[in-house]
C-alpha cells in the first residue's frame, strides 16, 4: 500500500526539510555565539541561518501551491507558482543574506568591537559545519540522482526543479560563510585586529550576493518559460516521424508550465490522402504513444499543417524551442 501520510511527504521534500532543521538549529546557535563574543561575522552567519530558513519554509509553501489542478482561470495548472517563489528566494537571499551581511560588516570595520574568547565561536562553527555538511551532502545525493550523465553546471542550468538546486547553491554557500567566519574570528585574534571579523562579514555578504544572483538568473528563465531538455524534444520528434501517414515534422515547441509537467505543441504535414475521421483516430493514438514515451507530457496539441505553410510562419531560429 502506497504512503501518502506526512512520511511521504517529508521524503519527497527531504532535502527542503534536511536543510530547514540543519538550518533552525545552527541559526540559533550561531546568535547565541555573537552575543557572547560581539563576533560580526557571528552575527552575520546567524541572520544567513534564518534567511535560509525561511527561503526552505517559503520553497515548501510553494510546491504546495503549485500541486493545484487545473481550472477554469489556469487551464495548465499552477506548476509555475513554484518558479515565482524561486525568484523571491533569490531576491531575499540577496536583500537580507547579503545585504545585511554586508552591512554589519561595514559597521564593524567602522567601530570594531573588542576582542572577547572565540571559544563558543569555534564550537558553533564546528558544529554548524557538520550540521551543513550533512544537509549538503542530501542536497548532492538526490541531485545527483536526477542530473543524469551531463556536468554539474549544465544539469543545474536544464533543470526544472528549483528546490533541489537552490539548497545545493544555499548549502555551499553556507560551507562557504562558515569556513570565511572561522578565518576571520581566528585572524582577527592572531593579529589583534577586530576589524578583519567585519571584513569577514563583508566578503560572506559577497558570496551570498553570488548566489542570490545565480539563482535569480536561473528563476527567471524557469519564469519566463523554457523548453523541455532536447533529449525529450528528440524523443517526441521521432516519435511523430515513425508514422507513415506523416510526411514531415515541421516543428516540436515544449514548454514546462512545471518540474514534472511539460506542454507539447506540434506542428507535422500529414499525407494528403487520410480521412478526417481516420486522422482524428490516428491523432489520439499517437498521442497515447506519446504520453507512455514521456509520462510528464500533461498536454499535447497537434496540428496538421503543410510543411511550406509551417516554414514560412516560423519564428526566428533564436525563438524556437526545439524546432
Amino acid at each position: 500500500m502506497p504512503d501518502t501520510g506526512l512520511t511521504a511527504r517529508i521524503r519527497e521534500n527531504i532535502v527542503l526539510y534536511g536543510a530547514l532543521a540543519a538550518n533552525l538549529g545552527i541559526g540559533v546557535a550561531k546568535f547565541v555565539a555573537a552575543g557572547i563574543t560581539g563576533s560580526s561575522s557571528m552575527l552575520t552567519e546567524g541572520v544567513h541561518s534564518v534567511v535560509d530558513s525561511g527561503n526552505q519554509i517559503l520553497l515548501l509553501y510553494g510546491q504546495k501551491r503549485a500541486r493545484r489542478g487545473p481550472d477554469a482561470i489556469h487551464p495548465f495548472g499552477y506548476g509555475r507558482e513554484l518558479y515565482f517563489w524561486a525568484f523571491v528566494v533569490a531576491i531575499l537571499i540577496f536583500a537580507l543574506g547579503s545585504g545585511i551581511s554586508i552591512y554589519e560588516g561595514w559597521l564593524h570595520i567602522q567601530t570594531p568591537e573588542p576582542l572577547r574568547d572565540p571559544t563558543v565561536n569555534y564550537i558553533v562553527l564546528a558544529i554548524a559545519f557538520v550540521l551543513e555538511g550533512a544537509s549538503w551532502s542530501i542536497a548532492v545525493r538526490e541531485f545527483s540522482r536526477t542530473k543524469g550523465d551531463g556536468g554539474w553546471w549544465r544539469a543545474i542550468h536544464d533543470s526544472k526543479d528549483p528546490p533541489g538546486f537552490i539548497v545545493l547553491f544555499e548549502d555551499s554557500a553556507a560551507l562557504a560563510g562558515l569556513v570565511i567566519a572561522a578565518l576571520g574570528v581566528w585572524l582577527s585574534h592572531a593579529t589583534g585586529d577586530a576589524r578583519i571579523d567585519g571584513i569577514a562579514s563583508v566578503l560572506i555578504g559577497l558570496v551570498l550576493g553570488l548566489v542570490a544572483i545565480l539563482l535569480a538568473r536561473e528563476a527567471k528563465g524557469l519564469l519566463i518559460g523554457e523548453r523541455a531538455n532536447p533529449e525529450v524534444v528528440e524523443t517526441i520528434r521521432s516519435i511523430v516521424a515513425a508514422r507513415p501517414w506523416i510526411t514531415h515534422v515541421n516543428h516540436v515547441r515544449t514548454i514546462h508550465t512545471a518540474p514534472d509537467s511539460i506542454f507539447a505543441a506540434i506542428s507535422a504535414d500529414f499525407v494528403d490522402s487520410l480521412p478526417m475521421g481516420t486522422a482524428e483516430t490516428m491523432i489520439e493514438i499517437l498521442e497515447d504513444d506519446l504520453r507512455q514515451a514521456v509520462p510528464s507530457l500533461s498536454s499535447i496539441y497537434i496540428r496538421p499543417e503543410k510543411r511550406e505553410n509551417a516554414a514560412a510562419t516560423a519564428p526566428h531560429p533564436a525563438l524556437k524551442n526545439g524546432a
